[in-house]
């Protein structure tokens, strides 16, 4: 019995430990789309994972650094006669995102190693942290590759690329969250009739989210600033006009944002069924709770969008915006994990 609730304490000590490190890649996902919305994610050109933490010091230092900068082609075809004090600017969102990536990478690192020498992790979660480590090594190498596709001659980066980013992003902070309300919530004696449903919304928020990197790498946001209408009609000319068809959601700027409002008008209905669905069945506890969170976090997200497109994307209630998105992906993981593993 003593053991047993040790191990339970251990158990929440990690889960604390999981969800602080989330809470920091939240905020790294944030400090992100504010970077690319400031024009910024290009002004480091080089790439030192180790010494790229020391920041340029003295007016040389700087200087030099700027000297580089103005060899690539954001200088030479947006940013041309930009000074000193404006590079500035640009250079610190990018320095404190990856600064805080590494930050990241320590407070994961140390702490989990130390729960490993005490014998303090359950039994089979200790290859999930290994994992989850792994996946936080190779979203570095993702964000060098995806700085690089901007430094050739187009100076923006690859939607692919900084799509990819941004979904390795969420999925390391979506697994993280998993095994955290694993060590927190008891498991339950059966599976809530609406689980699966409950499991397909969550990887439609995580597709939604994909999408909105279409968005945001094409700059498609800007495309039409009206809603419901697109321009002057609901369906916008000139859909799916690219050949091969297939390539216009991917590339053609109208195709996309198009998707992206049919999506979160299909997740919009989806979310309220699985909400109306999981109260006639009767909800776990904490069923009631998770889903109030789901459908709050869908309407403020669905608020932001549409505001967003109305303002003409300003870069706060962008970044709010994405922010949202992956505040409605942690309502979905909630409801998610209370349907499927702590339903009795």
């Amino acid at each position: 019995m003593l053991a047993n609730q040790r191990q339970q304490d251990y158990d929440r000590q990690i889960a604390s430990w999981l969800l602080l490190c989330a809470a920091v890649i939240f905020g790294m996902i944030m400090l992100g789309g504010a970077t690319r919305l400031t024009g910024s994610g290009l002004s480091m050109v080089e790439w030192k994972p180790l010494m790229g933490v020391i920041p340029p010091l003295g007016q040389e230092a700087w200087q030099e650094t700027f000297d580089k900068y103005k060899q690539y082609p954001e200088y030479l075809k947006v940013n041309r006669g930009m000074d000193l004090d404006g590079f500035k600017s640009i250079f610190m969102y990018e320095y404190l995102h990856r600064v805080l990536g590494r930050l990241i990478g320590v407070l994961f690192f140390v702490p989990m190693v130390f729960f490993a020498m005490k014998g303090r992790v359950r039994a089979g979660v200790m290859p999930k942290l290994w994992i989850l480590f792994l996946m936080g090594g190779l979203q570095g190498l993702l964000g060098w590759f995806m700085v690089k596709s901007g430094l050739v001659d187009n100076p923006r980066v690859s939607q692919y690329r900084l799509t990819s980013h941004l979904g390795l992003a969420v999925a390391i902070y979506a697994y993280m969250l998993w095994v955290a309300f694993d060590l927190l919530f008891p498991q339950g004696k059966g599976r809530h009739p609406q689980a699966t449903y409950s499991r397909v919304l969550t990887i439609l928020v995580y597709l939604m989210i994909l999408s909105g990197g279409l968005v945001a790498g094409t700059r498609a946001g800007f495309a039409y600033s009206t809603w419901p209408l697109m321009g002057t009609s609901f369906v916008p000319p000139g859909l799916y006009a690219l050949d091969p068809v297939w390539l216009s959601m991917f590339e053609d700027i109208t195709t996309i944002q198009f998707n992206h409002r049919m999506f979160a008008y299909l997740l919009f209905g989806l979310a309220h069924l699985l909400a109306w669905r999981s109260w006639r069945s009767g909800l776990p506890a904490r069923g009631g709770l998770a889903m109030g969170l789901l459908l709050v976090a869908l309407w403020l997200q669905v608020i932001m969008g549409i505001s967003t497109l109305l303002l003409h994307v300003p870069v706060w209630l962008a970044v709010a915006h994405q922010g949202g998105a992956v505040a409605l992906l942690t309502a979905a993981l909630f409801a998610s994990h209370v349907l499927v593993k702590q339903s009795s």
